[in-house]
């Protein structure tokens, strides 16, 4: 009986451990923020954007709108990325940006939760060992938690020839997960949405990009 209770002690420390270990080793390592990306080209002959000079456009409701210009500036870091100028003067191009986000109750496997969800869930974590006549010993925990607030970003690049009002490249990139911090989640996404400039591949995508925790 007591040589059975040490074991099992010995393997549930070993087993917290186990778990401390791994929760401080994640805590330090970088996170996937997976992007959908639909990317539309319809550049016309004899006309290349690689390299091409641009100015921003903005929208009557983003001309007073302070995230808009933060928005630009995650939007112009990614473009630079991929060789476009920016030259409000000598511009080809112009661009507008959209962006937007929502919050929402998600299920343990990151879905919105529904119509009829109960207000808390539970979890528990147990272990024993049975013996005959009856004997048993085991150790067992519980909590309950609300759910958790998961995030859907979107954002947009429309880019447009400036001669002919014509709409020669269309990009939109969408993410929704657990992670808070707005800022660097838009910037990849705008990061994703630039991804094979100017020739994306046809259809919708997955792009992932790393960042830190």
């Amino acid at each position: 009986m007591h040589t059975a209770t040490r074991q099992f002690t010995r393997w549930f420390s070993l087993a917290l451990a186990v778990v401390a270990l791994t929760l401080v080793t994640g805590c330090a390592s970088m996170r996937l923020i997976d992007s959908d990306v639909v990317s539309v080209a319809a550049v016309p002959p004899g006309m290349s954007l690689q390299g091409a000079k641009y100015r921003f456009e903005r929208l009557p409701s983003q001309v007073h709108n302070p995230e808009a210009g933060l928005a630009e500036q995650q939007a112009q870091a990614a473009m630079t990325a991929v060789g476009l100028v920016r030259d409000d003067a000598a511009a080809s191009l112009s661009v507008m940006v959209g962006f937007s986000g929502t919050q929402y109750l998600a299920d343990p496997w990151g879905r919105p939760l529904g119509p009829g969800w109960t207000p808390y869930g539970s979890i528990a974590i147990g272990s024993g060992f049975g013996g005959g006549f009856g004997s048993h010993i085991g150790l067992g925990m519980g909590m309950r938690f609300p759910p958790p607030t998961h995030y859907r970003r979107e954002v947009s690049v429309v880019m447009r020839d400036l001669k002919s009002g014509q709409v020669v490249y269309e990009t939109r990139a969408s993410h929704a997960g657990p992670w808070s911090d707005s800022v660097p989640i838009f910037a990849s996404l705008f990061q994703a949405a630039l991804a094979n400039f100017p020739n994306p591949p046809a259809g919708p995508r997955r792009v992932n990009i790393e960042l830190p925790r």
